[in-house]
């Protein structure tokens, strides 16, 4: 199976990164969307049918968390896999994220870590 992905991140490099490590991990994926805030995020899942999207939690306009709550409140969004992306290191706030039933990877990150993160949340396997 291949991954159609959604990045959310307001800095341009750090999607970059996350596109750089998706093709160098050997995660098989169809499509790659971005967005800078999670109310952007919200306007490409209308257009876009994503099954995996990398969510920072710090942005302006939508942070990560109002995204996920918003994503996790529709049902027909429900199947979308969250990886959350963040230097965040308050054990209670990524428990609280893990708790939204998002994986939290974190800042820095090698390709390998990355698509453990990816394998574990959606079950598909790197080439």
């Amino acid at each position: 199976m291949s991954l159609n992905v959604l990045i959310i991140d307001d800095s341009a490099v750090m999607r970059s990164i996350v596109r750089r490590a998706l093709a160098m991990s050997g995660v098989p994926v169809t499509e790659i969307r971005e967005a800078a805030n999670g109310a952007e995020g919200l306007v490409v899942l209308d257009e876009f049918v994503a099954d995996l999207a990398f969510v920072d939690i710090n942005m302006p306009v939508m942070n990560g968390e109002e995204f996920i709550d918003r994503v996790r409140s529709q049902p027909q969004r429900d199947g979308l896999a969250l990886v959350v992306v963040s230097t965040e290191s308050s054990e209670t706030r990524i428990e609280a994220l893990q708790a939204r039933g998002v994986h939290f990877l974190h800042k820095p990150f090698s390709p390998e870590r990355l698509r453990d993160a990816v394998t574990l949340i959606t079950g598909v396997d790197a080439a």
